[in-house]
C-alpha cells in the first residue's frame, strides 16, 4: 500500500469548475455564437459520468458538433446547474 488509497478525494468543485461556472455564467448572459466548453482535459468522471474538464455528459460532447446554439446554451446550463450543486450546502 502507497498511501494513496487512504488519500480522501477532494470535496466540492475544484477551482477549474468554479472558473468554468464562472464562465458558463457569461455565455448564457451574453448573446453571440456559443463557444465550446472543451477545455482539454478529456477524463469521465466515475462518480459523476461527466467530462472531469467541461463537465458535459458523453452525449453532450457527441452532439454538440451538431447542436443549435439555443441546444448549446442549454448545454451550458446544465454544466452551470451540475457545478452549483457541488456548491450549494
Amino acid at each position: 500500500m502507497c498511501g494513496s488509497e487512504l488519500t480522501p478525494k477532494p470535496q466540492g468543485p475544484s477551482a477549474v469548475a468554479l472558473n468554468l461556472l464562472a464562465y458558463a455564467q457569461k455565455v448564457l448572459r451574453d448573446a453571440g455564437p456559443v463557444p465550446s466548453p472543451c477545455i482539454s482535459v478529456c477524463r469521465m468522471s466515475d462518480d459523476t459520468q461527466v467530462c472531469e474538464g467541461c463537465w458535459r455528459t458523453l452525449d453532450e460532447i457527441g452532439a454538440w458538433g451538431q447542436s443549435s446554439e439555443a441546444n448549446r446554451r442549454g448545454v451550458w446550463g446544465r454544466i452551470a446547474a451540475r457545478i452549483s450543486s457541488m456548491v450549494a450546502p
